[in-house]
């Protein structure tokens, strides 16, 4: 059989995904292929070329920005992608992120390695409690509306922008809607993105979305990294002051660029004073996620190799 292709993976090891795919599997490239599982690698025309048999990729992951969506669709070609392995995983990191902010816990951290003869007293005047702190959360999906609940249930005031997200889900998330981003930003004392990369968030997060946000506001991007225009949007909002902190898991170019905001943050720079949290594009992970993601993704290859319809199509066939 051998018709299912594994492009490239995060682990060496492709034993989770070869007892799934049984004889499906195939160690090489060839002609016959029929299934691919990608990871990371740009799947562009050219590539979908090379298999003449090819009825279905599927992503390890959530996003799928480095496929043709519109070439495999012309092609009769599914493609798929795994949205359900670490939605617990993601919308945990974003509430610690949100926490952290709200509360200062690495801000004081960073500052109190200089404290020598006061301690106690040196609060931040700017700390509110939680029910007077509003979130906003651009997207309400399965991440965006899990934290969601989880602000709720630290009693922070939640609101969220979500256009496509049907009337009355705003009920079941007890949350408030507002119908537009603008308005969002504007009464937000903390945004946290959970938008899919699209055209339309492809840098969504620019320097006029900043300027929009309130002044000392913060921003929490668990989402995908290219909704950020720029790095220097972030360094420039931060070193004025009109950004209070940023925490980031996704960046615009991963590993990131060694850009200003990039020296800045590994040079511990003292204007930073804690503000600014980056981390590796880790919030997916769990020992329980990883291995999840890898059996979704490997069900769903299978699922395509079998001849059957797969679950979680992204380009409408």
């Amino acid at each position: 059989m051998n018709n299912v292709y594994i492009t490239d993976h995060v682990r060496e090891d492709l034993s989770i995904e070869k007892k799934i795919l049984g004889e499906h599997y195939s160690e090489t490239s060839h002609d016959d292929i029929e299934v691919l599982l990608v990871w990371r690698n740009q799947i562009t025309p050219d590539v979908i070329d090379r298999y003449p048999r090819l009825r279905g990729m599927v992503r390890f992951g959530v996003g799928y920005e480095n496929f043709d969506l519109q070439y495999a669709k012309e092609k009769g070609i599914y493609v798929c992608n795994n949205p359900d392995y670490g939605t617990d995983e993601v919308s945990d990191t974003a509430i610690t992120m949100i926490m952290n902010i709200a509360r200062g816990v690495t801000r004081y951290d960073y500052r109190a390695r200089s404290y020598r003869d006061t301690w106690q007293a040196n609060v931040n005047p700017a700390i509110k409690r939680n029910s007077s702190t509003v979130v906003g959360f651009v997207g309400a999906g399965r991440i965006g509306g899990s934290t969601i609940l989880k602000a709720n249930a630290m009693n922070f005031q939640t609101v969220f922008f979500d256009p496509y997200k049907e009337r009355g889900h705003e009920k079941l998330l007890s949350s408030s809607r507002v119908e537009s981003l603008d308005e969002l930003l504007a009464m937000s004392d903390i945004v946290s993105i959970h938008s899919p990369l699209t055209e339309e968030t492809t840098g969504m997060v620019d320097e006029e979305f900043i300027s929009k946000m309130k002044e000392g506001a913060s921003l929490v991007n668990t989402g995908r990294g290219k909704i950020l225009k720029h790095t220097d949007v972030i360094y420039d909002a931060l070193h004025s002051g009109h950004l209070a902190n940023a925490a980031l898991d996704v960046m615009p170019d991963e590993p990131p660029k060694d850009d200003k905001l990039i020296k800045a943050w590994g040079n511990r720079e003292e204007w930073l004073d804690g503000r600014l949290l980056i981390n590796p594009h880790t919030a997916f992970y769990s020992e329980q996620s990883f291995l999840e993601l890898r059996q979704k993704a490997a069900r769903t290859a299978l699922m395509i190799a079998q001849g059957k319809r797969p679950h979680n199509i992204v380009n409408g066939l």
